[in-house]
C-alpha cells in the first residue's frame, strides 16, 4: 500500500513510544465520583499514553477535531504549522488512538480540505485502508461568503475509520416525522399507512419482462425500454393477491409496490451527506458556547454544534459506551457524550481545560437546557472527575517515581504481559492469570513488610506465601526488586522473575 513521505517522518513514527507513561493526578470531583467520565488537563499525546494501561482497547467511539493547519491561528494551539509538523503532530496521536480503540469501535475525524486528502492517506496507513468506511460532507456554513476570493468554502470532511470493518456495526438514525410524512393510506388499508415505489428496475433479471393485466383488463405490454420487473410473474401474482400492488385509485394505472409504514425498518441509514439543517452549523455552535459561557474570553473557531455530535454518537455508540476526544476545545463532545448517558474522557490542554471545559460540564451536570438537552430530554446528573497530567513513571535515571502506588504499577505490568487492559483495582500481590500463566507483583509492602529488604524481595518463604494463593498449579511470572532463589529452585518451581524497574516497558 502506499504511505505518506515527508520530513522528520520517521521521527513521528517513534514519537508515540518514546513518550513517558504518566501518571493522572485527580484535581476534584462534580456530580456523582463514581460515574467513570474523566476531563484531563494536559497534553493529549501524553495523555493518551497514560490512559493506555486502562482503556486499552476499551473506547467504542473517538471523535476529534484537530487544528485544521488552516493558518488562522489561535492562541492555545499553533494552527499554522508548517505542512510536515502538522504531519508528525497528528501521526503519533492516532498511534495512540487506534490502541485505545475496541475492535468494534470507530473514529471520526474532522478536517477541512487544507489536510484532509494528507489525513485519509495517513489513517489508510495508521488503521488500515480496508477499513475506511466513508468520508461524511458537513454543511458548516448556510450563506455564501461574498468576500472569498475563489470558491465560498461551505462544507468540512469527517473521516471515518473502524478499528476493524468486520466487527464494527453502525446504529440507525431515528425516524421522524419527516421521513414518515410520504406515508398515506388512500385505500384505508388495516395494514395502516404505506408508500409506493416502482415495480420496474435497470439491473437484468431473466424473469422480469412479462405482460401485465390490470384490474380493468388494460395489458401492459412489460417494463419500460431498457428495464425489468423487479420479481417474477408469479411473485408478482402473490404480491397482487395479499393487496401489495397499487393500481391507482380507479385501478387501471401502472403497479406500484406498496411498502407499509409498519414494515419499514425501526430506523434511518445513516448518509453521507450532512446539511446544516439537520445537524447545525458553525455560527449555531458559537452561539451554544455563548449561551452556557458568556464569560469566556474567546470561542474557538473551529467548535462543533452540538447536533452535530449527537449525530456520530447516535451511528456509533449506544448508552453506557466509552467515547473519547483527545481535542476537546470548548467541551463540547464531553457535554453532548454526557446529556446522551455515554461515559467519556475529554483531554484538553492549558488553561482552556479550567476556562471552557470544566465550568461547561459542570453546568451540563447542573441540568444545562442548551444545545440538545430538550431534544434528548436532559434535566441534569452525573458526574466526572477532573484530573491533571502527574509525573513520569520513572524518573530520569530509570527509577520507579516513589509517587507510583502498587495498584498503578500493577496495571502497567498487566498490560505489557496481556495486552489487557486493567480497571486499576489491585489490591494483592496476584494480578492475574492469563493463558495458563499467573502473574505476581511484589511491590511497595503489598505482602505488609515494608522493610528495604523485605517483602518487595523474592525468598523461600515469600514463594510459599505467593502459592498459597492459588489453589492448583501453574507457571508464574513474579516481578520485584530482587531474587534471592537460584536458577534451579526456579526452573522447578516454574517461575519467571522480572526485575523491576528494568523489565518493566512503561517508559
Amino acid at each position: 500500500m502506499p504511505t505518506l513521505d515527508w520530513l522528520s517522518r520517521q521521527e513521528a513514527m517513534r514519537r508515540a513510544e518514546a513518550v513517558p507513561y504518566r501518571l493522572l493526578e485527580s484535581v476534584s470531583s462534580h456530580g456523582d465520583p463514581n460515574a467513570g467520565n474523566l476531563l484531563i488537563q494536559g497534553d493529549n499525546l501524553e495523555a493518551l499514553k497514560a490512559l493506555l494501561p486502562f482503556y486499552r482497547g476499551r473506547v467504542k467511539c473517538i471523535y476529534i477535531d484537530p487544528p485544521y493547519n488552516t493558518k488562522s491561528a489561535f492562541e492555545h494551539y499553533d494552527d499554522n504549522l508548517e505542512h510536515s509538523q502538522w504531519l508528525s503532530m497528528i501521526y503519533p496521536r492516532l498511534i495512540l488512538l487506534r490502541d485505545l480503540l475496541a475492535e468494534d469501535g470507530s473514529i471520526w475525524v474532522s478536517i477541512d480540505d487544507n489536510e484532509g486528502h494528507y489525513l485519509k492517506v495517513l489513517m489508510d496507513e495508521v488503521f488500515g485502508r480496508r477499513n475506511f468506511v466513508s468520508n461524511v460532507i458537513w454543511q458548516k456554513m448556510f450563506s455564501p461568503k461574498s468576500t472569498a476570493r475563489h470558491l465560498s468554502d461551505m462544507h468540512d470532511h469527517i473521516l471515518l475509520y473502524s478499528k476493524e470493518i468486520d466487527s464494527w456495526n453502525r446504529n440507525l438514525l431515528p425516524r421522524d416525522e419527516g421521513h414518515n410524512k410520504s406515508y398515506k393510506n388512500p385505500d384505508n388499508d388495516p395494514r395502516g399507512p404505506w408508500t409506493s415505489g416502482d415495480l420496474s428496475a435497470r439491473n437484468y433479471y431473466s424473469l422480469g419482462r412479462y405482460e401485465i393485466t390490470t384490474p380493468k383488463g388494460r395489458v401492459i405490454p412489460g417494463p419500460p425500454k431498457g428495464m425489468y420487473w423487479r420479481f417474477s410473474k408469479e411473485r408478482f401474482a402473490e404480491l397482487d393477491r395479499d393487496g401489495r400492488i397499487w393500481w391507482g385509485k380507479d385501478r387501471d394505472n401502472q403497479p406500484r409496490l406498496k411498502r407499509f409504514l409498519s414494515d419499514v425498518m425501526e430506523g434511518v441509514v445513516p448518509q453521507t451527506i450532512w446539511f446544516h439543517t439537520e445537524v447545525g452549523n458553525t455560527q449555531e455552535a458559537k452561539k451554544e458556547v455563548l449561551a452556557v459561557l458568556p464569560e469566556v474570553p474567546d470561542v474557538f473557531q473551529t467548535t462543533k454544534p452540538e447536533r452535530l455530535l449527537r449525530r456520530v454518537f447516535e451511528i456509533a455508540s449506544t448508552p453506557g459506551d466509552l467515547v473519547l476526544d483527545s481535542f476537546l476545545g470548548s467541551g463540547s463532545a464531553a457535554a453532548v457524550a454526557h446529556k446522551m448517558k455515554r461515559s467519556y474522557i475529554g483531554i484538553e490542554m492549558g488553561e482552556h481545560a479550567l476556562t471552557h471545559c470544566l465550568p461547561r460540564l459542570q453546568k451540563v451536570v447542573q441540568g444545562e437546557e442548551g444545545g440538545i438537552s430538550e431534544a434528548v430530554g436532559w434535566k441534569g446528573g452525573g458526574g466526572f472527575k477532573f484530573m491533571r497530567l502527574g509525573e513520569p513513571v520513572f524518573d530520569e535515571f530509570g527509577a520507579i517515581n516513589p509517587k507510583v502506588r502498587f495498584a498503578t504499577l500493577a496495571s502497567f505490568i498487566w498490560l505489557q504481559e496481556t495486552g489487557i487492559p486493567s480497571e486499576g483495582k489491585f489490591n494483592s500481590p496476584l494480578l492475574g492469570v492469563h493463558e495458563g500463566t499467573a502473574y505476581y507483583l511484589l511491590y511497595n509492602g503489598i505482602l505488609g513488610d515494608k522493610r528495604p529488604n523485605g517483602g518487595n524481595v523474592l525468598t523461600g518463604p515469600v514463594l510459599h506465601r505467593l502459592r498459597k494463593l492459588l489453589k492448583v498449579g501453574r507457571a508464574m511470572v513474579v516481578y520485584g526488586e530482587s531474587c534471592r532463589l537460584g536458577a534451579e529452585r526456579l526452573r522447578e518451581a516454574g517461575l519467571t522473575f522480572k526485575h523491576i524497574p528494568y523489565d518493566v516497558r512503561a517508559r
